[in-house]
């Protein structure tokens, strides 16, 4: 409606008596009560592209002079219609509608003072620029995070994830009325008579393209809230994913209580689960008549980043008695030119390879040295002789982790089974169902949000972070057994579920990632301070005191490498199911990215590919090498390939023949009959995707969708 309280001031200019007979009928309408969730669906929203270059046709403000605060006419819109070097400089010619005059105004700007505006109902040709990466995690996949805004980054994710999203944490905006969010490039206020239901389009546009995301079968929406818009928020929900379990849980933040003055101090805050398919919550809560059960991970690894020749020392032969059911010994890794079905039983010794039931070839988890060291002490168990014909026996072992639980009594060794592995639970309770109330001392967002985020970030200060181990508890109800799920966050504020994703893969070994979606925005007393100082948005020092720059990056950089931003130890441990120095940090990879905007012209004449790279490395998995520059032939990284130029794909396809890792195969073209040329002749198991065609037509689909 408030695009009609527009229109009617319009037709005020012309013919007041009609326009107060519109006003009239307009109050009629907006009075009726109506049953649901009713609401204002907001002009789509705009935002702008700190420094990107200036191009002919573009949507542009006009940017107040420095020092000056902005004003409403630095939020009109205009085209850039030419562009000229003059004795001053470069000067843009720009055009708009007068709404009142219906006649076009236009004026000369210099190009500095012009800022790129982009529509959410039009299409985006996005890319990643990689601004930083630590690597300490060998060639585990990487957490990624994303600066930009995240209405676009998340249409730039549907091209790499949509259906394949395992789990989706956010903690938005709450709306309360103290301008910590903006719609429209305004912070929106307490005194906006529009401000809930320009949250609710806010979040239903968002909140689409999360569904897309989502797996269908088998995963999980999660939001926080608090009483301001928890009511509107269930609705919204109720519609975007009709048909899905969705149920609320009181989870308490702040045991103390939020002192507000003549309310009700607030001590709680509200979490909506939202289940697709299969998904449903494991084991929180502590029951002390049961015990938890010691958890033994399969010797022969799952992961299609693992196969055979990736891990040359990791082939080998184990070899079982087949009488005792006990481990003999193992035997030296296999060359690549030798052929497993060439050892055969000797006597009552059986070897076993890691090779699955279709005849896929893997790696065992530890090298032969590794594997008998651990056989030796119990941490290895042989299973009864399997109906698989290409691995004998099932063979399962406990990760270091669990090893480290027994060896400090964490868990108790009660005997030993007959192939001599150790029979051990845990001296702590199992976990039942949660209950939809939570008081959880481990959840307190003070003593375990702030004082770990200044722990690991010192005196760089960010509003309200949750309890790293409240998110590391929630996420983990769902994703505790996939050990390879992926996580996204795109209100991800100071990185918070990144860092329990690393807790929840330190636990177990597992190799989730978390993709963070975070922007750049400063609060609005430093945007007041930075004014002052005749700074702008895009100016190096306005960008390096914004969220991600001072606070995001800086905070999973420190978790990895255990240092501060100083270059200090940081000081404490983590406490709770994973107690260990802060200052050891993870063994895991990050790497960091700016949204950037693309012209659909140089995508398709292949001038974009450095952007776009990115994108094609997370489809494959965010593992290995990324391609990030364009070969005169074709390049082959460790889970994907690009064929560049269709005359090497004689050559292309003999190496792909010969690589066993390879899930994705890329191949630029503008001929559809060359692509399916070389899409039927590919190895089983790898997906063909033609470039640039795939991806223009992604972006020209979502258009509109806001």
């Amino acid at each position: 409606m408030s695009k009609l309280t527009d229109l009617i001031g319009m037709v005020a200019q012309k013919d007041p008596a009609l326009a107060e007979e519109l006003r009239k009928e307009f109050d009629v309408y907006s009075n009726r009560r109506v049953f649901g969730l009713n609401f204002e669906r907001h002009m789509p929203e705009t935002v702008r592209l700190y420094n990107r270059p200036i191009h002919r046709g573009d949507k542009v403000n006009i940017l107040p002079p420095r020092g000056k605060k902005e004003k409403a006419e630095n939020k009109r819109i205009w085209i850039v219609e030419s562009i000229s070097e003059e004795t001053d400089g470069i000067v843009a010619k720009l055009e708009s509608v007068n709404r009142e005059s219906e006649q076009k105004d236009s004026l000369s700007v210099a190009i500095d003072d012009l800022v790129a505006v982009a529509a959410f109902s039009e299409p985006i040709y996005p890319g990643l620029q990689e601004t930083g990466r630590v690597e300490r995690g060998g060639d585990k996949p990487y957490q990624v995070v994303i600066n930009g805004e995240n209405y676009h980054a998340l249409e730039t994710l549907l091209y790499a994830y949509e259906g394949k999203v395992d789990c989706i944490y956010i903690d938005p905006p709450y709306n309360t009325g103290d301008k910590s969010w903006k719609y429209n490039n305004d912070y929106v206020d307490s005194e906006d008579a529009y401000r809930h239901s320009k949250w609710l389009a806010f979040m239903e546009r968002r909140l689409k393209l999360a569904k897309r995301l989502l797996d269908p079968e088998n995963s999980v929406l999660i939001v926080t809230i608090d009483e301001k818009e928890y009511l509107r928020l269930g609705l919204l929900l109720e519609q975007v994913f009709s048909g899905e379990k969705i149920q609320m849980v009181s989870s308490v933040i702040n045991p103390a209580g939020a002192v507000r003055g003549s309310e009700f101090a607030r001590t709680n805050e509200f979490i909506f689960f939202v289940t697709l398919g299969a998904a449903v919550p494991g084991d929180f809560k502590k029951d002390s008549n049961q015990k938890e059960k010691m958890l033994w991970s399969t010797l022969r690894r799952t992961d299609l980043a693992s196969v055979r020749h990736t891990r040359p020392r990791q082939f080998y032969p184990i070899y079982i008695n087949q009488t005792t059911g006990k481990v003999d010994s193992v035997g030296a890794p296999l060359t690549i030119d030798e052929d497993w079905r060439d050892y055969s039983s000797a006597g009552d010794l059986i070897p076993v390879f890691p090779v699955r039931p279709d005849g896929t070839e893997m790696n065992w988890g530890l090298t032969g040295e590794e594997f008998l060291e651990r056989a030796s002490k119990g941490y290895v168990r042989v299973g009864k002789p399997a109906l698989n014909e290409n691995q004998k026996y099932p063979i399962s072992y406990l990760r270091s982790g669990r090893v480290s639980d027994v060896e400090v009594g964490k868990a108790k060794i009660v005997g030993y089974a007959n192939d001599g592995s150790v029979i051990t639970d845990y001296e702590e309770s199992r976990g039942l169902r949660p209950t939809t109330i939570w008081q959880i001392k481990s959840h307190d967002a003070y003593r375990h949000g702030t004082n770990i985020l200044t722990s690991l970030i010192g005196r760089r200060r960010f509003p309200f972070p949750k309890s790293l181990y409240a998110i590391e508890d929630t996420i983990g109800l769902f994703i505790a057994d996939k050990l390879n799920a992926l996580v996204l966050d795109f209100f991800s504020g100071s990185g918070t579920t990144a860092h329990a994703v690393m807790r929840l893969n330190h636990q177990d070994g597992g190799q989730r990632r978390c993709i963070c979606i975070t922007n750049n925005e400063v609060s609005v007393d430093e945007q007041k301070a930075l004014t002052k100082e005749c700074l702008r948005p895009g100016d190096p020092e306005w960008e390096a005191l914004g969220i991600c720059e001072y606070v995001t990056k800086p905070r999973i950089t420190a978790a990895i490498t255990g240092m501060t931003p100083e270059g200090d130890p940081i000081s404490g441990d983590y406490k709770f199911t994973d107690e260990f120095p802060i200052s050891d940090g993870f063994e895991e990879n990050a790497v960091f990215y700016n949204l950037t905007y693309q012209d659909e012209l140089n995508v398709e004449l292949n001038r974009a590919f450095t952007e776009i790279a990115p994108l094609l490395w997370m489809h494959a998995g965010s593992q290995g090498r990324c391609i990030a520059e364009r070969k005169d032939g074709y390049d082959i990284s460790e889970t994907y390939a690009i064929l560049f130029d269709y005359h090497a794909s004689n050559d292309f396809l003999t190496q792909l023949d010969n690589t066993d890792s390879i899930k994705v195969a890329y191949i630029v073209t503008n001929q559809d009959s060359r692509f399916q040329d070389i899409a039927q002749k590919l190895p089983e198991g790898i997906e063909s995707i033609r470039l640039y065609e795939s991806y223009i037509r992604s972006f020209k689909i979502n258009q509109g969708e806001a």
